[in-house]
């Protein structure tokens, strides 16, 4: 490897980590600490120049590749033994276009890196609900957040991207260049080349009104119930999800009910500041309010709000599906699997797809579950390595139990586990054989391959 990595040297600006390296362990970590992987080599590529040769270097070597952008990846996909990462942490530039309301967003940039750059213009690009995810894994699986139903998944917004293929060649996707790769690149995950660079299109959004509702656990039916109800017909500016939450020492819950079980609603209003009362009273009257942290603030610090109750460096494991209709039957396996959530960090959080990301069609982009209402997610996430079997089995069992209510095969490729392999076919849904047809055309020996893989189809 050392011979190798010499010759990769003459080629990249960016730094070098081998296993000899001061650094390497740092290098190596990634979010989900249960995947401790040694890569062989890592290239924290300084711009595309960097990622096309580590990308050849990868494939004349044949090295395995995993390439890395926030480094969220809950299956660990930004890691790998023995192989090569491509990390492009250093390439997270961000420049904003306010009369065009257009950001470009290096590979590598995280979204707080994005609000950084486009709050000072009053706008936003459709993002998640944490700040420290990768813009690259979250868009590029489809990308669900606050602003899906005002301004659809943040694939609705992408107008263009930069990307190293297989072969080492970085080419331009668009609607108007390579327009396959394009429509594929909108949800098909990292299996046809290594975007360097993305060209989104941004909202007005300066500051918002947003925050959690606790209400008691034992109200759980009834809020879902009446959650439910709401958000099928809410204003398109409230962004809104259900979780469960055992309560954090934190200034706005009573000291006597820190470390209890509620059930909580996370609005983000984006809407006129004057009609907040009449959208958000709507969410209040579902149950009492037992506590709350809901105020006016800028989009930045919303999108950062649970930022340290999800930390670098917890165990991860999670398990998700897209949901046709949440019936009461289903509210009932929530309320039941809820119950024993186990962590303060642990909980299922269940994310409206309703509204904008609704009137794209199923085929226009390779994320096929346009008809879903809901896209839930199981997150088991503690600290302690020795209790992993405990909390892997409860995401598990929760599961199990619910997912027979879901209506889908599916479910949302960036809330899959590793070992979520066998359901590629059903996660991208009705455009799989589509998604196969490109990946052979752009990545015929599967060098994109840790990731949600999709085989290249067939050919000749």
């Amino acid at each position: 490897m050392a011979n190798l990595t010499l010759d990769l040297s003459e080629k990249v600006r960016g730094r070098i980590i081998t296993a000899s390296d001061a650094g390497y362990d740092d290098a190596r970590a990634v979010y989900n600490a249960m995947h401790d992987r040694r890569p062989g080599v890592i290239v924290q590529c300084a711009d595309a120049a960097d990622v096309m040769a580590a990308v050849s270097f990868a494939r004349e070597g044949g090295l395995d590749l995993a390439v890395r952008g926030g480094g969220h990846s809950v299956p660990g996909f930004g890691t790998i033994d023995g192989g090569l990462v491509i990390d492009l942490s250093k390439i997270n530039n961000v420049q904003v276009d306010p009369q065009k309301k257009v950001a470009r967003v290096g590979g590598g940039a995280t979204f707080g890196d994005v609000d950084h750059a486009t709050y000072p213009f009053g706008l936003a690009a459709p993002g998640g609900v944490i700040s420290t995810t990768g813009v690259g894994g979250l868009t590029l699986g489809g990308g669900i957040g606050y602003l899906t139903r005002r301004a659809g998944l943040s694939i609705d917004n992408l107008l263009s991207a930069d990307v190293v293929l297989a072969d080492g060649r970085q080419v331009t996707a668009s609607n108007y260049q390579n327009e396959d790769l394009f429509w594929a690149l909108r949800g098909g995950g990292g299996n046809f080349g290594v975007v360097t660079n993305f060209e989104f299109q941004l909202h007005d959004v300066g500051d918002i009104s947003g925050g959690p509702l606790f209400y008691e656990f034992e109200d759980a039916k009834a809020v879902l119930q009446g959650y439910r109800d709401y958000i099928a017909e809410a204003p398109e500016a409230l962004g809104c999800f259900f979780g469960w939450q055992i309560a954090p020492d934190l200034p706005f819950i009573p000291r006597d009910r820190v470390g209890d079980l509620f059930c909580v609603l996370v609005p983000c209003w984006t809407g006129a500041a004057e009609d907040t009362d009449r959208v958000i009273n709507s969410l209040r009257d579902l149950a009492e309010v037992k506590a709350e942290f809901f105020q006016r603030m800028p989009f930045p610090a919303m999108n950062s709000l649970f930022n340290d109750a999800v930390p670098h460096g917890m165990q991860n494991y999670w398990k998700a599906d897209f949901i046709t209709e949440l019936t009461d039957d289903a509210i009932d396996v929530h309320c039941a699997h809820g119950a024993n959530t186990p962590h303060v960090s642990s909980s299922m959080h269940l994310h409206p797809i309703n509204g904008a990301a609704q009137r794209v069609g199923a085929d226009e982009t390779a994320f096929g579950h346009r008809d879903k209402l809901f896209s839930p997610v199981i997150a088991g996430i503690w600290d302690d390595p020795a209790e992993n079997e405990a909390n892997i089995r409860w995401v598990r069992d929760y599961y199990d139990a619910i997912h027979p209510h879901s209506g889908s095969e599916g479910g949302y490729i960036n809330f899959m586990s590793d070992d979520d392999g066998h359901r590629v076919a059903q996660n991208y849904g009705a455009n799989h054989a589509r998604l196969a047809d490109v990946k052979a055309i752009y990545d015929p020996d599967n060098v994109f391959h840790v990731n949600q893989n999709i085989q290249p189809a067939a050919t000749g």
